[in-house]
């Protein structure tokens, strides 16, 4: 139950009734100790702690760095991690894991920095940008074009696909990625139809995909990826859309509610943890490792009350102006443990804007 709560979570599978019980007896046997070696492994390597588990530390801890292995080599490595009975065995691959994902960190930032650099080139507005993006550079990895497809939707709000070239040159494969509203799969289906020869071949599902398609075709390619995406989609599903369960006062706003909330899990796939939106007084704010954006708030309503925050991997366009007092946030409430000590923390998921 341990592997099968891990796949679950880390493939994102739908949490429907019968999901969420397999899924909540595999965190009960991972908390309890009785997990596979690996599975045990990986949490300590991503610094988690297995007797407060939670599913966002299987998605965002462990489910990275097993898909490392595929992503940059062979799936073997996190296979053997999880299989062995060895504990010293286990330690000495989720390391390895650990390693190919920081350099899968480093490969995608770099790749997400071109992307940005050549869509900033091509001096496009909000107006002008197409309805859905192509993008390909020679430098970027094979194994890590899905994830830049997916940040470069979050940042546009507009279906993306992000191409790498196969070995000899003259094949591209692309990874996609969409938003609500345009089903990615028939969409490529219709390019396909309307373009006989075109594309070589492709599969998925509504939400992303994966084709390939000859080197000297990319530009025409694009250009019926964009046209079918404007027939589809409409300016205002271009816009994104942000929904939470709303506001909260600042009493609710405690460590307490926090643990409940926790317990109430598990949470995933279209069972999502509760959203809430509010304003708050920014009282500090510092960036950690150049993406991440620690802040210390006091809720509008309760301004000697001051809360910890955190935005991961933050636009650097969305961050609060140097000067800014107040912040209007998009936030989950947390549990965050450090050095045995637990705190509220609000798990940032959007900064809706500031002044």
């Amino acid at each position: 139950l341990d592997l099968v709560a891990l796949g679950t979570i880390a493939d994102v599978v739908p949490l429907d009734h019968n999901n969420r019980i397999l899924v909540a007896e595999g965190l009960r046997r991972i908390r309890g100790g009785r997990a596979r070696p690996g599975i045990i492994a990986l949490l300590q390597v991503a610094k988690k702690n297995a007797v407060n588990l939670s599913t966002s530390d299987l998605a965002f801890g462990v489910g990275p760095r097993l898909n490392a292995a595929g992503r940059l080599d062979d799936m073997t490595t996190g296979i053997e991690c999880l299989l062995t009975d060895s504990d010293s065995d286990a330690h000495r691959l989720a390391l390895q894991l650990d390693g190919m994902n920081q350099d899968r960190r480093q490969i995608e930032s770099e790749m997400r920095d071109q992307a940005f650099e050549s869509l900033a080139n091509l001096e496009l507005d909000a107006a002008d940008m197409p309805a859905g993006l192509c993008l390909f550079d020679e430098r970027w990895h094979q194994g890590v074009v899905g994830i830049l497809a997916s940040r470069i939707k979050e940042k546009y709000h507009r279906p993306v696909i992000a191409f790498a070239s196969v070995e000899g040159g003259e094949e591209l494969k692309g990874s996609a990625r969409s938003i609500p509203g345009f089903h990615i799969r028939d969409a490529l289906d219709a390019v396909a139809t309307r373009n006989p020869g075109l594309v070589t071949k492709f599969g998925g599902h509504a939400m992303a995909a994966g084709l390939s398609l000859a080197r000297g075709d990319f530009e025409r390619f694009s250009e019926a990826f964009a046209a079918e995406a404007a027939r589809q989609l409409s300016a205002a599903q271009l816009q994104a859309m942000v929904e939470s369960d709303g506001e909260v006062s600042a009493d609710f706003m405690t460590l307490e509610a926090a643990q409940v909330l926790r317990s109430a899990g598990p949470w995933g796939q279209e069972f999502p943890e509760p959203l809430f939106d509010g304003k708050f007084i920014l009282r500090d704010s510092r960036v950690l490792a150049d993406k991440h954006l620690k802040m210390v708030l006091s809720p509008e309503s309760e301004p000697g009350k001051l809360i910890d925050a955190i935005a991961f991997n933050v636009d650097e366009d969305a961050w609060p102006a140097v000067d800014a007092s107040r912040i209007e946030l998009v936030f989950r409430l947390d549990v965050n443990e450090y050095r045995n000590s637990l705190n509220l923390q609000l798990l940032v998921e959007r900064i809706l804007g500031s002044e």
